[in-house]
């Protein structure tokens, strides 16, 4: 199979991906302010995320504070660009449809999970809240958007603003729409796509 402009595109930009997180883990470690973050969520977005999430897992797996709002960012934008690859490339009905209730009601044990993932995302946000609140050990940021992330985007939604909680970071008020925009489109994929 030979490659073509747009393959070899890609092959670029995640290479370049790779290496700016190379640039930007050493920055944060050696430097105060010498970050690109801005320029890996632009790479990020021109393609290179999954280059970037590639130097996540051989770079620097454990998540910080400093970051968190960038790994949210660079994870969301790869689920979007390999469905929208995925699109690009065929793997999509020809006849599109929209009729999300009809969805679920087939996949029964798919809406079951969602109901449930939300409760217990919901559920982690109050006791987060009421753990800070007494001053006890809390949930990790990372347990808190990773269930966001596998379809508890709404409980979170709903546990940051019916509690208060976590609403004044980035990684939560800006990370949290984003990850219900990657699991709509992932839910447009899921009812129109083809993968075989």
């Amino acid at each position: 199979m030979e490659l073509g402009m747009f393959e070899y595109y890609l092959i670029g930009v995640n290479v370049l991906g790779f290496i700016l997180f190379g640039i930007n883990y050493l920055l944060y470690t050696y430097t105060p302010e010498g970050q690109v973050d801005g320029l890996l969520n632009i790479v990020s977005l021109a393609g290179g995320s999954l280059g970037i999430v590639i130097a996540i897992f051989l770079i620097d797996r454990k998540p910080h504070k400093k970051v968190m709002m960038s790994r949210v960012f660079v994870w969301c934008v790869l689920v979007i660009q390999i469905l929208i690859f995925l699109m690009l490339k065929g793997y999509i009905k020809s006849d599109i449809t929209l009729a999300f209730w009809d969805f679920f009601a087939q996949h029964k044990a798919f809406a079951v999970y969602l109901l449930c993932i939300n409760l217990v995302t919901f559920i982690a946000f109050f006791v987060d809240k009421y753990q800070a609140i007494h001053r006890r050990s809390r949930i990790r940021i990372v347990t808190l958007l990773g269930l966001a992330f596998f379809g508890g985007s709404i409980g979170a939604l709903a546990g940051m603003y019916g509690f208060r909680h976590k609403i004044r970071k980035d990684y939560f008020t800006v990370g949290v729409p984003l990850i219900i925009l990657m699991q709509l489109v992932l839910l447009f994929y899921l009812m129109n796509g083809k993968l075989f």
